[in-house]
């Protein structure tokens, strides 16, 4: 029956794959027209600027800067509160931070309390820029996990907004983001940098995910077979996958959704066609292995090359591990997380929290799923109101505290 399930999986992978060239040729030839900033930030009233950084291995990676929709219509006004740099999640890009409306989504709130706000986009997403050499259709392209997200990425993403605005910066991110944030703030030059981080739904360890959809794929081996049979990229935006899948005869999206990230309580489910109108954004599979190496392994370790691999990129057989207890007691963290969380699990966040040496503020919402932290309805007053007032208490330079 595995074998029967694994072959079907596969099969809807190649299929979506096969049949996503003319949709995909179609949403990049409309990116091409509207940025993140023309197409979701500038009509709700909110000067946008767009921004490209490039990494260290060649990628070119779109930074948006967003300030208060209350500067009197300036498209070009610049912030004058501290810099916060957005990350989002995996299959996610920018624009997670602002599905919802002004006063729900966690973008639009920082700008109109006075931060100068940057939202990050990793390689591969629809509103990052490709690379200076290789094609999206080439293996290559896609060589990359996590690992290389937060040591090239992210690390390259502070660096810039810390040079452009000259000064420390706050830091949000998801899911992922958060895998991200806290595998490079393990390296000292990038912490010099931060003044603060509000982690949501931290993830360091995912040896006790209980997603049964997840663990399912993992037993299967799903990401072996992907990359033995050449899929490098993962890329879900096929209009007859998503319209076969999520429609009333087959299943709604918001039950596909609970039994990956577990039930989500808040967020708005008439906004779910909306929300696929962004979402998913592609990866790769090397980062899907990646991240089901830590499922299966229970380590916050660098990519498992093999045993002669691990020799030859590492020097050592097994992978060196992200050492959390190397993060520095002074960076001030701010980390929530939720009891309907089948991704970020408690248990795992626990391990998390006796890894570090400092004591984090903690939110922890009973009811919240892995998806409220950005599209709750309530996040507002449940979640960002408490973000802010942490950020506050750090350095109160141009922006608001009060709700």
């Amino acid at each position: 029956m595995e074998t029967l399930v694994a072959v079907v999986v596969v099969a809807f992978l190649l299929f979506t794959i096969n049949h996503s060239h003319c949709f995909n040729h179609h949403r990049r030839s409309q990116l091409q027209r509207n940025s993140l900033c023309a197409e979701l930030i500038q009509p709700s009233g909110y000067p946008c600027t767009e921004h490209t950084v490039e990494t260290k291995d060649g990628y070119l990676l779109g930074l948006q800067r967003v300030s208060s929709s209350h500067g009197g219509g300036d498209k070009n006004a610049k912030p004058t509160g501290p810099p916060v740099l957005l990350q989002h999640g995996l299959f996610m890009a920018g624009d997670a931070w602002f599905l919802n409306s002004n006063e729900q989504s966690l973008g639009f709130i920082l700008a109109d309390h006075g931060f100068d706000v940057w939202v990050g986009n990793v390689r591969g997403t629809h509103w990052s820029h490709g690379h200076t050499t290789l094609s999206v259709r080439d293996k290559d392209f896609w060589d990359w996990s996590w690992q290389e997200l937060a040591l090239y990425d992210l690390a390259e993403m502070i660096n810039f907004v810390y040079s452009t605005t000259n000064s420390k910066i706050f830091f949000v991110g998801h899911s992922q983001g958060t895998i991200m944030a806290l595998a490079a703030f393990t390296q000292p030059e990038i912490v010099d940098m931060v003044e603060a981080a509000a982690l949501l739904c931290p993830i360091s360890y995912l040896g006790h995910i209980s997603s049964q959809f997840v663990l399912r794929l993992v037993g299967m081996h799903l990401d072996q077979m992907l990359i033995a049979m050449g899929i490098h990229q993962l890329n879900f935006r096929s209009v007859r996958i998503m319209d076969s899948i999520c429609d009333d005869e087959h299943m709604d999206c918001s039950n596909l959704l609970t039994s990956i990230t577990g039930k989500n309580c808040c967020f708005n489910r008439s906004r779910i066609d909306f929300y696929f109108e962004y979402e998913p954004h592609p990866t790769s599979s090397k980062n899907l292995k990646h991240l089901f190496q830590m499922i299966r392994k229970g380590k916050f370790a660098m990519y498992d090359y093999g045993l002669l691999g691990n020799l030859k990129q590492y020097g050592h057989i097994q992978p060196p591990t992200f050492d959390v207890t190397s993060i520095s007691e002074s960076l001030p963290l701010w980390m929530g997380y939720g009891g309907n969380d089948s991704l970020a699990d408690v248990e795992d966040f626990k391990h998390t929290l006796d890894d570090l040496k400092s004591t984090p503020e903690l939110l922890y919402l009973d009811s919240y799923g892995h998806l409220d932290f950005i599209l709750s309805m309530k996040a507002n007053e449940e979640v960002y109101s408490n973000i802010i007032k942490f950020f506050g208490s750090r350095g109160s330079r141009g922006m608001s505290t009060s709700f």
